[in-house]
């Protein structure tokens, strides 16, 4: 099957690098799923797993929202802030999400919210990653 290099890359520098069958990864206006040749284009992303399968195999990432540019033979994604599935520490994501939950329970009103659930969704999101992976 052919493949398609992938790059991810933050802020901090590069997350993973690798030739993949498949990307799946969750834009804002839904699920994408890329391989090899197809065709260009940008998508801004959402918080969640971005999906790399190889051969008999799949690599999982946490993103933080980005973006998303597809070429027909190099995926790069461009994001806030990204996590391989085996480097999530799962206590400190746990105790992320007691916090935001915690925030929003507690006194809604002194809080910034939208920023809240996004800690929430988040923490969310690489606990599934790193139970899951």
């Amino acid at each position: 099957m052919k493949t398609i290099n992938v790059s991810v890359v933050t802020p901090d520098g590069p997350v993973y690098d690798a030739e993949v069958e498949m990307v799946s990864a969750k834009a804002k206006s839904g699920e994408l799923g890329i391989m090899a040749g197809h065709i260009p284009m940008v998508a801004p992303l959402d918080i969640a797993a971005v999906r790399l399968k190889k051969e008999s195999s799949t690599d999982y990432i946490a993103i933080n929202g980005g973006f998303l540019e597809v070429r027909p033979d190099v995926v790069t994604i461009l994001a806030q802030s990204a996590e391989r599935a085996e480097t999530i520490d799962l206590v400190r994501a746990r105790s992320a999400k007691e916090r935001a939950e915690k925030r929003l329970q507690e006194n809604p009103d002194s809080i910034d919210i939208k920023r809240a659930e996004l800690a929430l969704k988040r923490a969310v999101n690489r606990i599934n990653i790193a139970e899951n992976k």
